[in-house]
């Protein structure tokens, strides 16, 4: 009997202490919810600052660089830190960890201003699982609506094209919802692809970005992106075969100018218009060259043939070494061949002295002042425009010994009051009806009484 009753005390103390083990990691879990609210707050902060302009084309960027999150878990948590800004009930019921992330993400998919206080009960009573059931039902009857303005949205359909007085060209147009998404996402890869590494400074997020690293506006960033997706388009796509010969850029540069740019020298393009030396050396780097020579009147007296300045099994080469753009944390496959030491200036077009940069960071290294050395075993250097390093890898930050502790403190400093209850979801396990929960939840499924 005595064995008995203390192999129930046992099960019992188990059973106790596995119960506490449960309860110790709904608390853990509550805390790191809240811990989410502040890290999503931060984000918001930090985006809205343009802090990731330091080298990165957006703050998704930022983040995989940074925080090694997946690109794609670091533009949902931008997406998320954004539609907070105006959802103040999720925001604070995510910051006292009363909602799961999971929750929260999928309730900011469909969540305004007017009908955040109903989707906020929806997250408190349901499990992650009925949130986005609920969510997906919202979306099927916000998509109901607006099929009512598909045939008008296609008929009003339009590009126009006009050429200004200064010589640039403006384009004004109207796309349907599918089309324009596909351009917008377009430009997005590409504003990435050109953005990604432009800045970046050693040590915490938190250091102040000087004028000189701020990121150019959106409007002017969507242009070099509309530029990059025709250049692709051209050289890819609408013409594989010879896309060099058809479609090309001449600039006529003074031989002084590309190994010095501070000599003097015409650096044009074809029409005449005038670019810098820089940019004369960075399109020179990869491209074709015709060399003229010109008497002390100015008049030609010999033209040499066309050649390459990097021979396509040359390119075949580095493409298979490098396997995309070298700048650190880029790594975009399409990319431009560029001379560590130009060879204006008397480098070698060999492959030890070429390295892949994509179009964005080939224009970096050249007009905005980062630099880049290969060692002698190999290995690139490159360098801000103030000589800072720019590692590979950006320097992980320190943690306390106990960082669970640590953020128990922090929670409780703040006042917050966490239990193993906090987040637990007020469902008693009956069927959840989806079609009567939209017809009861959303705007427009509201039905007049009889």
């Amino acid at each position: 009997m005595r064995t008995g009753a203390s192999e129930n005390v046992c099960g019992l103390a188990r059973l106790a202490e596995t119960d506490r083990m449960g309860d110790e990691i709904a608390l853990l879990s509550a805390h790191l919810e809240a811990a989410t609210g502040r890290l999503l707050d931060l984000i918001r902060e930090f985006d809205a600052r343009k802090g990731w302009g330091n080298g990165f084309r957006s703050c998704a960027h930022w983040l995989s660089w940074r925080v090694g999150l997946d690109p794609g878990a670091a533009r949902e948590r931008v997406r998320v830190a954004r539609a907070l800004a105006d959802l103040p009930l999720l925001r604070t019921a995510l910051a006292q960890g009363e909602l799961s992330y999971a929750k929260v993400r999928a309730l900011t998919r469909v969540a305004t201003p007017e009908t955040e206080s109903r989707l906020l009960g929806v997250g408190r009573a349901g499990t992650a699982a009925h949130v986005e059931r609920i969510v997906r039902g919202w979306r099927w009857m916000d998509r109901r609506a607006e099929r009512r303005d598909t045939a008008q949205q296609h008929g009003r359909r339009g590009l126009h094209i006009r050429y200004d007085e200064d010589g640039t060209v403006v384009f004004r147009g109207r796309l349907t919802p599918e089309v324009g998404a596909l351009l917008v996402k377009a430009l997005e890869a590409a504003t990435e692809t050109l953005y990604q590494r432009k800045r970046r400074a050693e040590g915490t997020a938190a250091q102040t970005v000087d004028r000189a690293t701020i990121p150019p506006p959106l409007a002017q960033q969507r242009a070099d992106a509309l530029a990059l997706l025709a250049e692709t388009a051209l050289h890819q796509g609408l013409d594989p075969g010879h896309p060099g010969e058809h479609y090309q850029v001449v600039v006529h540069v003074d031989a002084p100018v590309l190994a010095d740019p501070e000599q003097p020298g015409q650096s044009v393009l074809e029409s005449g218009t005038r670019v810098s030396a820089e940019t004369s050396q960075r399109l020179a780097c990869d491209a074709s060259r015709v060399v003229m020579r010109q008497d002390a009147d100015g008049r030609i007296t010999e033209v040499g043939a066309r050649t390459r300045t990097i021979p396509p099994a040359l390119r075949r080469a580095l493409q298979h070494r490098d396997r995309g753009c070298r700048f650190p944390g880029c790594g975009v496959a399409f990319g431009q061949g560029h001379h560590v030491r130009h060879w204006a200036r008397g480098g070698p077009t060999t492959l030890s002295n070429l390295i892949l940069l994509c179009r964005r960071h080939h224009r970096s290294v050249h007009e905005e002042g980062y630099s880049v050395e290969r060692d002698a075993d190999g290995t690139l250097r490159f360098s801000q425009p103030d000589g800072r390093p720019l590692p590979d890898v950006p320097v992980a930050p320190a943690l306390p010994g106990d960082s669970v502790e640590a953020l128990r403190r922090n929670h409780e400093a703040a006042g917050m009051r966490i239990h193993e209850r906090t987040a637990i979801p007020r469902w008693y396990g009956e069927r959840l009806d989806v079609g009567w929960a939209i017809d009861v939840l959303h705007p427009l499924a509201a039905r007049p009484s009889a």
